[in-house]
């Protein structure tokens, strides 16, 4: 009886390994090894309007606007972009900022949102004044406490809108601080991004992240903007891109120079509050993304029990010992590979003990798909 236990536990461990080693091969491979030929200096192919939404962020304007309005972006004498700043209701000094670099800047322009809108929480309302406002169809969406790696971000992730594209995925990585928590924080972020870029690539692309985003207007509009959840605090994003992505109109920009980088929060406190708002929206996706991303977690989840629970069956030992070696090695030879493309190359030395600790991830992080978000202010 234990040994046909035993044999039931080898051969439900040897499925999860091989749905592990299926989705890094068929799935994750296609980051990995992506090649992408972009200019650093090419010549503006259309005008751009770059929308950050700021509430209360006088200083993170003060700290990483002027990044963004310093953009390498000109057509024969004049920026071939414009910044819109929406202010939504702020009770700090944002406004007198920016109303004191506008002169400075002809590109610049600022939205002042003087009422809280009562029944759309998060961003979603100052987010869609600013496309309304926009002057350009191409848009590109970062965050207030967002700083481009370089003067060519705007020009590499608008040339994501090659023909067909209406949506550009970029990467948004948290600056390198000492402490664990920034390389779980840093990790995580990766690894996110390691699955919707790598999905992008296969057709299925399921979200995007805001802080560096880029979109058509017209799209935005066709699909009537945020109203089908504009009920939902977070989803600004994700759920957008959920619903208008299709295999063919999305492309996905990861040159180092067109990344955008935050600060990581501080405390586990401050991660643990921002990643249970952020997963609360994953039950709202397409039911072939629930399937697709519940089929890997779930892989994930079992993988390392199932192992010491089937290492414990002697007459197959060796051979789950042998397939544990096969699946670290593939998963291995793609994170390094995945890990050089997004500049992080430092976390794969930490990348087994963060792939056990996932399972603990998992199981901290799964009830927010279940429970029903509070309504908040998105800052």
């Amino acid at each position: 009886m234990l040994q046909d236990l035993g044999l039931i536990v080898f051969y439900v461990f040897a499925g999860v390994a091989a749905i592990q080693v299926l989705y890094y091969l068929v799935f994750f491979s296609r980051l990995a090894f992506y090649k992408q030929e972009l200019e650093q200096e090419s010549i503006p192919k259309s005008d751009v309007s770059v929308i950050i939404c700021a509430k209360n962020e006088e200083h993170n304007l003060q700290k990483y606007l002027p990044a963004v309005l310093q953009q390498r972006y000109h057509g024969h004498d004049t920026p071939a972009y414009e910044v819109i700043v929406v202010n939504d209701y702020s009770e700090d000094d944002s406004k007198y900022y920016l109303n004191s670099i506008e002169p400075g800047y002809s590109h610049f322009r600022q939205i002042e949102i003087k009422q809280a809108a009562k029944f759309i929480p998060g961003k979603k309302y100052p987010l869609s004044i600013g496309l309304k406002h926009a002057q350009h169809e191409h848009v590109l969406l970062t965050d207030a406490d967002c700083k481009p790696a370089s003067t060519h971000w705007l020009s590499l992730m608008s040339q994501g809108f090659t023909e067909g594209k209406e949506i550009v995925l970029g990467y948004s990585p948290y600056t390198k601080k000492p402490g664990f928590l920034n390389k779980v924080i840093r990790y995580e972020t990766f690894f996110a991004a390691l699955q919707y870029l790598s999905y992008a690539l296969a057709g299925v692309a399921y979200m995007g992240v805001g802080r560096n985003l880029a979109y058509k207007r017209e799209l935005f509009f066709r699909h009537k903007g945020f109203t089908s959840h504009q009920h939902i605090a977070s989803g600004d994003d994700d759920l957008f891109v959920n619903k208008a992505a299709t295999p063919d109109n999305v492309s996905v920009i990861i040159d180092k120079n067109a990344f955008t980088y935050s600060e990581p929060k501080p405390t586990w406190k401050a991660w643990f509050q921002q990643k249970t708002r952020h997963m609360s929206t994953g039950k709202h996706y397409r039911a072939v993304h629930k399937f697709l991303l519940g089929l890997f977690t779930s892989s994930q989840l079992l993988f390392y029990p199932l192992f010491i629970a089937a290492i414990f069956y002697e007459p197959m030992r060796y051979i789950t010992l042998g397939i544990l070696g096969l699946k670290l090695l593939i998963q291995s030879i793609i994170t390094w590979s995945a890990m050089k493309k997004l500049d992080e190359k430092d976390l794969f030395w930490y990348s087994w003990i963060m792939d056990i600790l996932m399972v603990v991830y998992y199981l901290i992080f799964i009830p927010a798909l279940v429970r029903r978000p509070k309504a908040s202010k998105w800052k």
